[in-house]
C-alpha cells in the first residue's frame, strides 16, 4: 500500500456564508452566528470520489495516515473508507488548533507518507507548508474562504483525480507559492496579500489552481468607464429589481464610478441605483430575496484562477444561487483580466448546481458597454 498523509481543518471556511470573510481567529463569532463546517463534507467527498475511481485498482491502495476525529478519521469513515486502511497518528483535543494540523502533517511524514493532502484554505497551508519543510508535495482539497496559494486542486473531487495520476506515476512536482491573506485587514476591506513560502506540491496546470493575479487595470480606465455606463443603464431600466453585487476591484470601481457606496470585499444589494444593503453575509442575502423576487447576481472572477464563485463569495450560498437563478448570474470583467483567465469555473459545494454552469459550456461575460464575450466555463 501506498502511504499518503490527511489532514483536515474542521473549523475553515466556516466564516464564509456569514460574511465574516475568513475564520482565523474567530471561529466562536461564526459559530455564534450559525456557521455550520464545510471541511469535513468536502473532505468527504474528495475521500469517496477517490473510493470510487480506485476501486477496480490494486495500483492505488492507499494506507491513509491521518489525524483523529474531524481532523481526517471522521471525514475517511463517512466516506466508507475501511478501517484497516486507516492509521491516526495524532489525536487532537476537543478544539483544534494550528499546532494541531502541525503535529499531524509532521506525524504523517514520520510514518512514511509520500503526498500529504490537506483540506483547508490559504491559513492552513501555511500550517501544513511550515510542518513539511518541503520533505514531501502537498496538496490542497479546497475549503477556505480565501483560496490564493498555488497548491489547491479546483474542486474536492479534482483532488481525487490528481491523487490517482499521482499514484500512476503521471504527475511531476514542482513548486508553488503559499499566499495568505490579512485576514483583519480583509475584514476592514483592505487587500493585503502576502507571500509565505513556497512548498512541493503536483503539477498539472488545468486541475491546480495558480495563485491569484492581481490585474492592474489603471490602463482600462475607458472601459471601466463603459462599464459603469452599462451597469447604469441595467440598474434604471430593471427598477424593482435586486443586483447583488459581489467583492473585487473590478466591481468596486463600477459601483464607485456610478456613484454607489460598495464595501470592497463584501457583497452588497442594490435596487433602482441604490445601495440598500451592505456586506450581506448569506442570511441577510436570503431576507432580501424574501421582499425581491427579481433578483440578479453581478460577479467578476478571480484573476488567472477564474473562479465566479466558491472563491471569496461564500455568502452567495447553493441556497442563495437557487433563489437567484444560474441564468440570472452577469459576469463582468475587463478585456485584460479576461485575456489573463482562460477558463471560468464555479465551485459551489453542490454538483448539481456546478452542473448547471457546466452543461452551458459558454458564459456571457460583459467587456464593456453593451458589449459581452463568450468565455468558457469548465470543472
Amino acid at each position: 500500500m501506498r502511504r499518503v498523509g490527511f489532514v483536515v481543518n474542521p473549523i475553515a471556511g466556516m466564516g464564509g456564508r456569514v460574511g465574516l470573510k475568513g475564520t482565523d481567529g474567530v471561529a466562536n463569532e461564526a459559530q455564534a452566528a450559525g456557521a455550520e463546517p464545510i471541511a469535513g463534507p468536502r473532505a468527504q467527498l474528495f475521500a469517496r470520489t477517490f473510493l470510487e475511481l480506485s476501486k477496480h485498482d490494486e495500483s492505488l491502495r492507499v494506507r491513509w495516515q491521518t489525524c483523529g476525529r474531524a481532523m481526517g478519521a471522521a471525514p475517511l469513515r463517512g466516506a466508507g473508507v475501511s478501517e484497516e486502511t486507516i492509521e491516526v497518528v495524532h489525536t487532537p483535543g476537543e478544539r483544534t488548533t494550528a499546532d494541531d494540523t502541525r503535529r499531524g502533517v509532521d506525524a504523517c511524514i514520520g510514518r512514511g507518507a509520500e503526498l500529504l493532502l490537506f483540506c483547508g484554505g490559504d491559513g492552513t497551508a501555511r500550517d501544513v507548508a511550515e510542518a513539511a519543510k518541503d520533505r514531501i508535495p502537498i496538496l490542497g482539497i479546497p475549503a477556505g474562504v480565501k483560496m490564493h496559494s498555488g497548491l489547491f486542486a479546483v474542486s474536492p473531487s479534482v483532488a481525487a483525480h490528481l491523487l490517482v495520476s499521482y499514484l500512476r506515476g503521471q504527475l511531476r512536482i514542482g513548486a508553488a507559492e503559499i499566499l495568505d491573506l490579512d485576514e483583519e485587514a480583509y475584514r476592514k476591506g483592505e487587500w493585503r496579500v502576502r507571500l509565505f513560502a513556497t512548498a512541493k506540491t503536483l503539477v498539472e496546470p488545468n486541475l491546480v489552481a495558480g495563485g491569484k493575479v492581481m490585474i492592474d487595470e489603471v490602463s482600462e480606465e475607458a472601459i471601466r468607464g463603459e462599464l459603469a455606463v452599462h451597469f447604469s443603464e441595467l440598474f434604471e431600466n430593471e427598477p424593482d429589481t435586486l443586483f447583488l453585487l459581489g467583492p473585487g476591484s473590478t466591481l468596486n470601481s463600477i459601483a464607485t464610478a456610478i456613484g454607489i457606496d460598495k464595501t470592497l470585499l463584501g457583497v452588497d444589494a442594490v435596487v433602482g441605483s441604490k445601495a440598500v444593503a451592505k456586506d450581506l453575509n448569506e442570511k441577510g442575502i436570503l431576507d432580501l430575496l424574501d421582499h425581491h423576487p427579481k433578483a440578479k447576481l453581478v460577479v467578476s472572477p478571480i484573476g488567472a484562477q477564474g473562479f465566479i464563485l466558491g472563491r471569496g463569495n461564500l455568502q452567495v450560498s447553493p441556497a442563495v444561487l437557487r433563489r437567484i437563478g444560474t441564468k440570472n448570474v452577469i459576469v463582468v470583467a475587463t478585456p485584460a483580466k479576461l485575456a489573463m483567465t482562460p477558463i471560468l469555473r464555479v465551485d459551489t459545494d453542490d454538483p448539481a448546481l456546478d452542473d448547471e454552469f457546466h452543461k452551458r459550456e459558454y458564459l456571457f461575460v460583459v467587456i464593456g458597454y453593451r458589449t459581452s464575450k463568450l468565455h468558457p466555463i469548465q470543472r
